[in-house]
């Protein structure tokens, strides 16, 4: 068994040896063409483009310029330069816009207007900033993304409280009242000082959005002082303010002035009325009531008239009834006229605070005013706005100075002192008496010191126009007995 099967495997493997053989043959017959193929194929014009685009990619090579020692001190300089910047960039202060609490409502600006232009007696101070954003898309449906600022700073003055603070506006004041020093020293500063400061920030923060109607810097800063003084011997107690005059000229009195410019009796602006008043004592017609009527008589024909609004009449109506009022009140009053007599006003605050403090002016108390080397008698006359100090009749205007109009302020700085003694009104009160006005200021100055060598209190002049004189009677002309010719028989 062992032979025939070594036989059977010697037959097996004779008969295998032929194939692999054969396959050797074609494995060196490849070799031989790929060999071949290798030698040949550089030569042909498609091997000759292969072999250069292969130099191309796998023999380039990069050629860097080397720098020279000068070009290389300057990169480094630059090098050094820009971090020294952006450590410089990083270490200020990046602008922020300003927070948005809400909406800040629209305000009419006239077209074209500069709003530099609008701004009265203050700087305006204005910064672009740019804060990086999100998308226009985004951006523009922000309320806080397109933002302008406004911000007014108002510093709160303190007032003068020495009479060497009051010197340095009028050097004549300590040389005019040389007891003044006295009054300081006890004197303080009234609460009615700080009252119209908060007044005036309280209007600037109702107007604020309003640059038209925003108190410039003049008239923010009109007072220096308000002092509540009383003198150490007589214990006469003054109310002593400093500011600037303004200029009114209201007022109105039929017996004394029966005649006035059709312009101001036909004035809507004009006032009558001053808060100082006296019964009448002529039948004679204030001629402002016939102005007043007329505008009854206007308001009666566009109330009746059906085209008039609902809301309209209810103006006319509230309109009437105060004009009624006003021509009642002229009908059996007398006031007093800025521009015949002198006087000064006083805010509406101070007569209301006289009512409960005994040191606070009210209408009627005498008054001292003082500008330059000048010392005027007066009264207090009229009270008026809440956020202003210092402000006279035109008649006190003018002996000022001559130019002062309603337009035209006689006094811009803070020189002028108002004198002004609580307590002093006279009841009941009767037309202005001048000489008696004259005469009483003189007595209330002498019970604070008196008057310095070398000055006068003023003496004011009636300036209303007088009656004509009636014309003086004419003696009837004498004439001889005529003569009777004889007659004829």
């Amino acid at each position: 068994m062992s032979n025939l099967h070594n036989e059977a495997l010697a037959g097996k493997r004779k008969s295998n040896k032929p194939g692999f053989l054969a396959r050797i043959w074609w494995i060196r017959a490849a070799l031989f063409f790929l060999v071949c193929f290798g030698i040949v194929f550089p030569f042909t014009k498609t091997g000759k483009d292969a072999v250069r685009a292969w130099n191309r990619t796998a023999t380039k090579t990069v050629v860097v310029n080397k720098p020279s020692p000068k070009d290389a001190e300057k990169i480094i300089e630059q090098a050094r330069q820009i971090e020294a910047l952006k450590k410089e960039m990083a270490s200020r202060p990046q602008p922020q816009p300003a927070p948005v609490e809400k909406r800040i409502p629209t305000v009419a600006i006239e077209r074209d207007a500069d709003v530099r232009n609008t701004l009265k007696g203050f700087g305006l101070k204005y910064q672009a900033n740019f804060p990086k954003g999100k998308t226009a898309s985004v951006e523009r449906k922000r309320d806080d993304s397109y933002v302008a600022s406004f911000s007014l700073d108002v510093k709160m003055p303190i007032p003068a409280t020495t009479a060497e603070q009051l010197s340095e506006i009028n050097p004549h004041l300590t040389k005019m009242l040389p007891g003044l020093p006295d009054l300081t020293k006890n004197g303080k500063v009234s609460p009615l000082y700080t009252k119209l400061y908060n007044n005036k920030a309280a209007r600037l923060k109702r107007e604020v959005l309003n640059l038209g109607k925003v108190l410039t810097s003049h008239n923010f800063y009109d007072c220096e002082t308000m002092l509540e003084m009383k003198h150490p011997e007589s214990g006469r107690k003054v109310f002593l303010f400093q500011a600037d005059m303004d200029v009114v000229t209201d007022g109105s009195d039929g017996d004394r002035l029966e005649e006035m410019p059709d312009a101001v009796v036909n004035s809507t602006h004009y006032q009558p009325f001053t808060s100082y008043s006296w019964d009448k004592v002529t039948k004679k017609k204030n001629p402002m009531i016939k102005g007043w009527e007329q505008r009854m008589r206007n308001a009666k024909a566009e109330l009746a008239q059906s085209s008039t609004s609902a809301e309209r009449k209810a103006w006319l109506r509230s309109r009437m009834k105060m004009l009624k009022v006003g021509i009642d009140d002229m009908k059996v009053h007398s006031f007093l006229i800025a521009e015949h007599d002198p006087f000064i006003v006083v805010s509406i605050d101070k007569i209301k605070a006289s009512r409960r403090q005994k040191h606070i002016p009210t209408v009627g108390d005498y008054v001292a005013v003082i500008h330059k080397d000048k010392i005027y008698p007066a009264i207090v006359g009229d009270g008026g706005p809440t956020f202003k100090a210092g402000e006279s009749s035109l008649r006190l205007a003018k002996e000022i100075n001559p130019i002062a109009t309603s337009y035209h302020r006689p006094v811009s700085t803070l020189g002028v002192t108002y004198v002004v003694f609580p307590g002093t009104a006279k009841k009941p009160r009767a037309a202005p008496d001048y000489d008696l006005w004259h005469e009483q200021v003189s007595k209330l100055l002498e019970e604070i010191g008196g008057l310095g060598e070398g000055y006068t209190l003023h003496r004011w002049t009636d300036t209303f126009p007088k009656p004509p004189a009636p014309p003086s009677p004419v003696e009837p002309e004498i004439l001889p007995n005529p003569v009777t010719p004889p007659t004829e028989n």
